[in-house]
């Protein structure tokens, strides 16, 4: 009889086909098999139970080592891998995992950001400190030349160009021939994100179409692509918001300046505080005030709205997510407010 009629699938203690406990990786030990009978050859009895660890396995081990996993297996797969980097958190933590992952050897990737033209200064500096500390290669590629080259139209000097990012992004992905890029992207981001496979595969136009993705059964995961066609990858995808919190405060993760508490000049517009800055000024009826805020997340600083905290530290930004009721994207992210699918919308163009 085989191991799987003899063990149901959700059985963690069932051994594997080579007899090995499927929570330790080691051998069984009869010892450990207590008064329970063993099944006979002719499959009588009960199956031997398999001894467990004493010691509780932390979450956010889990999902570094997942996370860690899902790296190594797409450098492994892929020609010309890419590591998408915002400035952000998360892609603060993806490089942190990356180093984890690789090193002493440095990344078998480039590192890519996407640069709007509207970035906080706070966000360039922390990119640039963080790569060189890194010694890794950092590519660049601007939204600004995209409008000079006539690839999109110009939105004027203070609209937002977060949407363009699409079309900045897949020039560079066919410019250095990238079949796979990692990204950021969390499923408790947006209920778009929350459809995302592991692996998300992109036509030769660089779309997304959410019936067309693979299975991945048992965290198993195949990576081939087509000539012309990406795919993306998203080692965060099982992270929750509190969870990359509570990664950066046990790893000590360095994070723009931002995230945390301070005082800002702003401008409260359709229910989001707005920086004052070169691009955003008080409109008609509006006027700037200074307030304590800090940032739940990076983005296009058009678009990219505040959050009234006190939170210095990590600590205290942990106890408030803890008790938060919106996503960070929901709560501060303008361009996913154009439509109950805005997201899903830019997904399909080729958006991260």
């Amino acid at each position: 009889m085989s191991t799987a009629e003899i063990f149901s699938s959700d059985d963690e203690t069932a051994p594997d086909a080579r007899g090995l406990s499927t929570v330790t990786g080691t051998e069984r030990d009869p010892a450990a098999d207590g008064d329970r009978p063993v099944r006979g050859a002719d499959g009588g009895g009960f199956p031997t139970p398999i001894s467990r660890s004493d010691a509780a396995v932390d979450h956010l081990d889990l999902l570094e080592s997942h996370a860690i996993f899902i790296m190594r297996e797409v450098a492994a797969e892929s020609e010309r891998p890419v590591l998408l980097f915002s400035g952000g958190k998360d892609s603060a933590v993806l490089l942190h995992l990356a180093a984890k992952a690789f090193r002493p050897g440095g990344f078998p990737f480039p590192v890519l950001h996407i640069d709007t033209g509207h970035n906080f200064a706070e966000v360039l500096e922390y990119r640039d400190k963080q790569v060189a500390n890194l010694g890794e290669r950092l590519l660049v590629a601007s939204v600004q030349e995209s409008i000079d080259k006539g690839r999109v139209p110009d939105p004027g000097p203070v609209a937002s160009r977060n949407r363009l990012q699409t079309t900045t992004l897949l020039d560079a992905i066919t410019e250095h021939r990238f079949d796979a890029c990692i990204g950021g992207a969390r499923r408790d981001e947006d209920k778009a994100r929350a459809k995302e496979r592991v692996l998300s595969f992109r036509d030769a136009f660089g779309q997304w179409d959410p019936k067309r993705q693979r299975p991945e059964l048992w965290q198993l995961y195949q990576g081939r692509v087509q000539p012309g066609e990406h795919l993306r990858a998203f080692p965060l995808s099982d992270w929750t918001e509190l969870d990359i919190w509570q990664y950066i405060g046990r790893e000590s993760i360095d994070l723009p300046s931002i995230y945390f508490a301070h005082r800002r000049p702003v401008v409260e517009r359709d229910g989001m505080l707005l920086a004052v800055s070169d691009w955003i000024t008080p409109g008609p009826g509006e006027s700037a005030t200074e307030e304590t805020v800090r940032y739940r997340t990076v983005g296009d600083a058009t678009c990219t709205g505040a959050v009234r905290s006190t939170a210095a530290t990590v600590d205290e930004i942990i106890t408030e997510v803890a008790s938060s009721r919106v996503s960070e994207r929901g709560a501060t992210r303008a361009d996913d407010r154009f439509s109950e699918t805005s997201m899903e919308d830019r997904k399909r163009e080729g958006y991260f």
